[in-house]
């Protein structure tokens, strides 16, 4: 029969060997997967939450105010409504990739970490970590691609905003508004022939002053930023990818405590 010493001491020690499991359970996080993970999410959430409504109300704009003759955007609609389809697939591709890395980030760092005596890297171990590293390469710089292209529609809207702004100054009161216009045809959005194709003094002001245009141009520079989380994620998970393959790597090697 124990002593009440000795089960004072048996429920000490079961707690402390609860705190060790619970402490080398977390040092197998891999933090800076998780992190890459959430934000990688929110950034492909809001690029293409974002950008499918924007598309979806630039064409309405274009539509109403500057292309008012169907086959002369025509290829533009189809050129966006294909966009918007691109959007869905990255949107799942993301989805599914991010779920990949944060798992071979548990892998990883469990091995980086031996916290599994019996636990052995292999060489198809090491070959799927290397796939991986060399996949986020090639992914980060697509992205950034990616990020370029969503800052053009941010800086056309800009542009426009920014001109109808200059009609609500003192000196643009003093001058005929109607000689201020903006062209999105000199853009390349629309082809040369398209009418009307500009919009000048108090039809500009409307086409800023409409939910359509407030909504695009904010959700563009939305857009735009989620581009930029998803860059800055890339980037998280190319690093953590590649320090945990040159660790497995050096690991697999049987003299590399003798050749460090």
């Amino acid at each position: 029969m124990e002593t009440p010493s000795e089960e004072n001491q048996d429920q000490r020690e079961d707690k402390r060997g609860c705190f060790e499991c619970c402490i080398k359970c977390l040092g197998g996080v891999p933090y800076a997967s998780l992190v890459a993970t959430i934000l990688c999410f929110s950034g492909v959430a809001l690029f293409c939450g974002c950008g499918h409504v924007a598309l979806t109300g630039t064409v309405t704009i274009l539509e109403t105010h500057f292309s008012k003759v169907t086959t002369d955007h025509a290829m533009l609609t189809d050129v966006i409504q294909l966009m918007q389809y691109v959007i869905y697939g990255i949107a799942s591709f993301f989805f599914l990739y991010g779920i990949i890395l944060l798992a071979e980030g548990f892998y990883t760092t469990s091995a980086v970490k031996e916290l599994h005596s019996e636990f052995k890297t292999t060489i198809c171990g090491r070959c799927i970590s290397g796939m991986f590293v060399f996949l986020t390469y090639i992914l980060g710089v697509a992205w950034l691609g990616v990020f370029g292209f969503s800052a053009v529609p941010v800086f056309l809207f800009y542009n426009m905003w920014s001109t109808c702004a200059t009609m609500k100054t003192t000196m643009a009161n003093l001058t005929n508004i109607d000689t201020i216009c903006v062209d999105v045809r000199q853009y390349g959005i629309i082809p040369w022939n398209a009418t009307p194709g500009k919009a000048c003094g108090s039809t500009l002001g409307d086409i800023c002053n409409t939910s359509e245009f407030y909504l695009s141009y904010h959700l563009y520079i939305v857009a735009c930023a989620g581009a930029g989380a998803t860059v800055i994620a890339l980037l998280i998970y190319m690093m953590a990818t590649t320090y945990n393959f040159a660790v497995l790597k050096f690991k697999s090697r049987e003299d590399c405590c003798t050749k460090f």
